[in-house]
């Protein structure tokens, strides 16, 4: 059936009903889409983790995204092991909690429940490899703690004003402090600061495009920070309209920023 087509109930209620939780958007196929950065993150996690011998991915989400970097990584010459002696995952979300361990199980990994702004559970210089996809916010001097001197750093975070042709169409416009909360340079200082060394910092802009309120719905109930209150109820003037835009102008265009760190703890 031609979704374009469908009710706004119709697709308001498929929006609401698709599960939230994991990192896997497999669902949005055909519903809205995403160019993705050019250096392909999980193919590159895959190549760091292959020489690693103790890693730690923060925020691991559904473990998706670590999964796939393990099933990557090249299997090992006879007599050798390239993949990592320890690896350790910490996710905060207990649905994801079940999800990652559940998916990680098969590779070893130990998934750890921890809240997004507790310390790392873990003893200081753990670890010679931290990598982490989106996470919420990267507590720099943690990382920076369970990195053993000559460490890495490799995770690829959200910039700023990502998404902010939705996330205005909601709240309205926002503040210059809101939207460059994310911003690449202020994350340098930060990661600085915390006594790294960034090796690499890389930028890009990538379009999006929302093909039915559907996939605004269920866009908004995943990634929850886009418009912290958002339900369909308290919204629901904002989406009638926006479902009304897609259908007589086609996909709504937004536009992601994402930043490639890649810093390394100095060697003692």
């Amino acid at each position: 059936m031609d979704v374009h087509r469908r009710t706004f109930e119709d697709l308001v209620a498929e929006g609401v009903a698709v599960p939230t939780e994991g990192w896997d958007f497999s669902w949005f196929e055909g519903r809205a889409s995403e160019a993705r950065p050019s250096w392909g993150y999980a193919r590159s996690m895959a190549e760091r983790l292959a020489g690693a011998t103790a890693a730690l991915d923060v925020q691991t989400g559904g473990g998706e995204v670590l999964g796939f970097a393990l099933a990557s990584v090249p299997r090992p010459l006879p007599g050798t092991d390239r993949r990592p002696l320890l690896t350790a995952a910490t996710e905060g979300w207990p649905p994801n909690v079940a999800k990652a361990t559940a998916l990680l199980r098969p590779y070893g990994v130990a998934v750890v429940a921890s809240e997004e702004d507790a310390p790392l559970p873990f003893a200081d210089a753990a670890f010679d490899l931290v990598v982490s996809r989106h996470p919420v916010r990267a507590h720099w001097h943690e990382i920076a703690r369970v990195l053993r001197p000559g460490g890495t750093y490799f995770a690829q975070h959200v910039g700023p004003s990502s998404v902010y042709e939705l996330v205005e169409h909601f709240l309205g416009t926002q503040s210059d402090e809101t939207r460059n909360a994310r911003h690449p340079d202020r994350e340098r200082a930060a990661a600085e600061a915390a006594g790294l060394e960034v090796v690499e910092l890389r930028a890009e802009t990538l379009r999006i495009e929302f093909y039915d309120i559907a996939a605004v719905v269920h866009f908004l109930r995943k990634v929850i920070w886009m418009v912290p209150d958002f339900s369909v109820e308290k919204y629901e003037d904002r989406l009638r309209a926006l479902h009304e835009r897609i259908e007589s102008e086609g996909p709504f265009v937004a536009h992601s920023t994402r930043h490639l760190f890649d810093a390394r703890k100095p060697s003692a």
